[in-house]
């Protein structure tokens, strides 16, 4: 790049520089030599950083694609042991289902006959209960 840099400025100083020669009216030659001299260090400069510009994005984008090759390289590796994991869910709950269904089984008529048991244990309460409002409202004066 500085090769072909060094080369247009020749071109242009020996352009410049024959232009002259044969020009009749005299031209401030340093003047033409510093126009294009600051030329040319912009259009580097402009160069340089477009370049600087197209190679951060770049590598922006290889870190990206590589965080997302990972992540799908993660998967792949993964995903046959949550498989493996849900497939042993299935297994042990099929086999619990039986033991589950049975105990429910056995559970069910203690609870049907313990509320057997208590459900004339709690009509008597609230029996009671209400023979205390009953009692209390009676003893109370008139409003």
């Amino acid at each position: 790049m500085k090769f072909s840099l060094v080369a247009a400025l020749v071109v242009l100083l020996a352009v410049a520089h024959g232009s002259e020669a044969v020009s009749l009216v005299k031209r401030d030659v340093q003047s033409e030599v510093d126009k294009i001299t600051d030329f040319l260090k912009e259009m580097s400069a402009s160069i340089t950083s477009s370049t600087q510009d197209v190679l951060e994005r770049m590598k922006a984008l290889d870190v990206t694609n590589t965080a997302q090759t990972y992540i799908k390289d993660s998967q792949a590796k993964i995903q046959p042991l949550v498989d493996n994991v849900q497939a042993e869910a299935t297994k042990l709950q099929e086999q619990v289902q039986p033991f589950i269904t049975n105990i429910n089984d056995q559970i069910k008529p203690l609870t049907d006959n313990l509320h057997d048991q208590v459900k004339p244990l709690t009509d008597m309460m609230l029996n009671f209960f209400q023979q205390v409002v009953n009692q209390t409202n009676a003893l109370l004066p008139p409003q």
